[in-house]
C-alpha cells in the first residue's frame, strides 16, 4: 500500500469520506490572477513569469498549481532568475490536452506541451525544477528536451517505481463511477476545514505555513475538473516512471536532489536514494526529519539547491 501517493500540495485523501449528496461545481478564475495564458496548439497553458536572469522552470506536484510556488518561493528566486511557473494540464488555469482528457496526460505529453509553451516564452538553457509529481516531470522533460535544459532539481521527487498499490482514493475514483459521480460529490463537500486537515497530513511533521490555504484557494484546488485530471494522471504515473527510469544514465547535466527523510508520501529510500546513484554526478541533499514539502519547510535549502544547480551549469 502506498500512502496517499503523490499528493504534494493540497489534496485529498481525507476528502474521500465526503459522500452524501450529488453535485458538480467549477470555479471562475480570479481576474487578478498572476501570469498569462498561452495558446499552445489549441491548449490554453497558464504561466507566471517573474524576475530576470537565467531561465528557471518550476513544475508543481499532483493536485496543485502555480500558487504552491507563488506563495513565497518565486519571490526568493526572481532576483537571480527569470522564473517560469507553469500549471500542468488540468491543474490551475491550464486546460486538459483534449486528446488525453479521458485517461490522463502522460509525463511525455505534459513535457512536450510545456516545452512548446516555454519556447513561446523564449526560454532556453533552463534550470528545470519540480516537486513530487513535478519532479518526475522535470526528469522526463530533461530526457525529452536535453538541448534546452542546463540543470535539474528534484524536490521530494517521484523518480523510481514504488512497491504496493496506490491507495483507494485513486483506484476508486479512477473508475467510471468515481469520475462521474464521486468526484463531483467530493468537490461539493470539500470544505475549508477538511482541506486544512488534509494539508496538515501532507506537510507533517512540518507545519502548514500561515496564510498558505488562503493563497492556494480551496475552490481552485477542489474543482471536479482538477480532481479528475489529478486522479487520471496519478493512475498512469507508475507506468510512466517505469518507462523512464532506465534512461536516467543519459542525463548529463547537473542534478541536485533534495528530499526529507520524514517524507511518507514519496519515501526517501524509494526515490531520492536510488536516484542519487542513477545519474552520474548527482548531488543529494538529505533533510533529516523533514516531510514532503521542503520548499516550504526548508525553503532556504531548496533555493540554495536551485542556485547550486545553476552554478554547476555555469549560469550564475
Amino acid at each position: 500500500m502506498v500512502r496517499s501517493y503523490l499528493l504534494p500540495g493540497f489534496l485529498i485523501t481525507a476528502l474521500a469520506a465526503c459522500s452524501a449528496a450529488v453535485g458538480s461545481q467549477d470555479t471562475a478564475f480570479s481576474e487578478g490572477e498572476r501570469g498569462q495564458i498561452l495558446d499552445v496548439n489549441g491548449t490554453q497553458v497558464h504561466a507566471v513569469v517573474e524576475g530576470s536572469g537565467p531561465d528557471l522552470i518550476l513544475f508543481h506536484g499532483a493536485g496543485g498549481s502555480h500558487r504552491d510556488f507563488t506563495f513565497s518561493m518565486v519571490d526568493k528566486l526572481k532576483d537571480d532568475f527569470r522564473v517560469v511557473v507553469f500549471d500542468r494540464p488540468g491543474h490551475g488555469l491550464t486546460e486538459r490536452i483534449d486528446a488525453r482528457a479521458g485517461d490522463g496526460e502522460s509525463l511525455a505529453e505534459q513535457a512536450d506541451l510545456l516545452h512548446s509553451a516555454a519556447e513561446m516564452l523564449n526560454v532556453s538553457n533552463a534550470i528545470v525544477a519540480g516537486q513530487s509529481f513535478g519532479g518526475a516531470l522535470a526528469l522526463n522533460y530533461t530526457l525529452r528536451h536535453p538541448d534546452d535544459v542546463a540543470g535539474v532539481v528534484a524536490i521530494s521527487a517521484v523518480s523510481n517505481p514504488w512497491p504496493g498499490e496506490l491507495d483507494a482514493w485513486y483506484r476508486v475514483n479512477g473508475t467510471w463511477l468515481g469520475q462521474n459521480v464521486l468526484i463531483p460529490i467530493i468537490s461539493v463537500f470539500a470544505t475549508r476545514n477538511r482541506v486544512e486537515g488534509t494539508l496538515e497530513g501532507v506537510f507533517e511533521p512540518d507545519p502548514v505555513p500561515p496564510g498558505y490555504i488562503d493563497h492556494i484557494g480551496v475552490d481552485l484546488a477542489t474543482r471536479p475538473t482538477q480532481l479528475r485530471a489529478n486522479v487520471q494522471q496519478i493512475n498512469r504515473l507508475l507506468g510512466d516512471v517505469k518507462a523512464q527510469v532506465g534512461q536516467y544514465d543519459q542525463i548529463d547535466v547537473p542534478l541536485e536532489i533534495i528530499h526529507g527523510t520524514a517524507d511518507s508520501t514519496v519515501p526517501f529510500d524509494v526515490h531520492a536514494d536510488p536516484l542519487s546513484t542513477q545519474v552520474k554526478g548527482a548531488r543529494l541533499t538529505v533533510l533529516e526529519g523533514t516531510g514532503h514539502m521542503p520548499h516550504h519547510a526548508e525553503e532556504a535549502q531548496v533555493v540554495e539547491a536551485i542556485r547550486r544547480a545553476a552554478k554547476r551549469a555555469g549560469l550564475l
